[in-house]
Order: C-alpha cells, then sequence, then structure tokens
C-alpha cells in the first residue's frame, strides 16, 4: 500500500529538520487514515514540497496538500480546490480562486475534527471533477516533479546580549 512508500519523500523532507518532518509525516498518516483509497502525488519543487491526495494520477484532481514552504519551513495543511468548499469558522487563509490552507503548528493545535468534515468536503468535490471514471486508480505514491534548483532555507540567528 502506498502510505508505506516513503523513499522519494524522506529524501525530500531530510533539509527541513526534525520537527518539520515529525510533523509533516504525522499529518500524511492523518489524511493517509482516512483516505488509503487515494494516491499520493509529490512535488518537490524550488520554493516548496508539497504533497497530496488525489482519487486519479492527476494534479487537477488533488483534493488535500500538504505543502512545506523552504523560506519558513512553515507547512500548510491545504485543499487545491478549498474556495469551492465550506469553511464555515473561517480558519483558511487565502482569497484567490481556488487554494486555501492552515498553517500548522503543532499537533496539539490542529483541529482534527474540523479538517476531517473539509477533508470529506473537499474528496466529494474533487470526485465530481473526475470526467471519466478509468482515471480512478488506487494506492499510489508517484512523484510527479523535482526540481533541480532548491530555494536555501532560511536560518533565524538570534545574537544573546
Amino acid at each position: 500500500m502506498s502510505k508505506e512508500q516513503t523513499t522519494d519523500l524522506l529524501k525530500f523532507l531530510q533539509p527541513f529538520g526534525e520537527e518539520v518532518i515529525d510533523l509533516a509525516l504525522w499529518l500524511r498518516e492523518f489524511v493517509w487514515d482516512r483516505y488509503p483509497m487515494c494516491n499520493e502525488l509529490i512535488y518537490d519543487n524550488y520554493n516548496a514540497l508539497a504533497f497530496g491526495w488525489s482519487p486519479t494520477e492527476r494534479a487537477g484532481h488533488v483534493f488535500c496538500t500538504i505543502a512545506i514552504i523552504r523560506t519558513n519551513k512553515a507547512i500548510h495543511f491545504g485543499f487545491y480546490w478549498g474556495s469551492q468548499i465550506e469553511d464555515p469558522d473561517k480558519i483558511l487563509i487565502g482569497n484567490g480562486v481556488q487554494y486555501r490552507y492552515y498553517v500548522v503548528k503543532s499537533k496539539e493545535d490542529f483541529p482534527q475534527r474540523y479538517m476531517e468534515k473539509l477533508l470529506t468536503d473537499a474528496y466529494v468535490n474533487s470526485l465530481g471533477k473526475v470526467k471519466d471514471p478509468k482515471q480512478l486508480v488506487e494506492g499510489f505514491t508517484i512523484t510527479k516533479a523535482v526540481s533541480p534548483k532548491k530555494r536555501e532555507l532560511k536560518v533565524k540567528v538570534v545574537k544573546k546580549k
């Protein structure tokens, strides 16, 4: 099963450090445990490492993503079509026509029940975008892109007085 296919992802996560890796893998498990019938698509881009879930192999059908921003190591738990799902508590960030996300700072502060509801809505929305049922595949982890050039991770140095 795809949940165990971690070779590429673990390699791509290495520059972010143990704390970020632990939180990102915890979020990954949160989604995989609820959507084992989906596929994980990985994009190791120049500005972020992003991995998301889709009922097909197409990025346009992704319903949930986890993105780690290279410049500040912020972790986004996002919804590719977030503008099309209900967010009654208005916790998602984003004003664009499509993507919405939540900045995850810790496991303890992550609103699991609320996110489960958003995941359900996002998944149903994603399935509605699949026009050909033959596109539905399940249980794969697919590395879609690896950028040869990566932005440097910024390390903030604070001088003690």
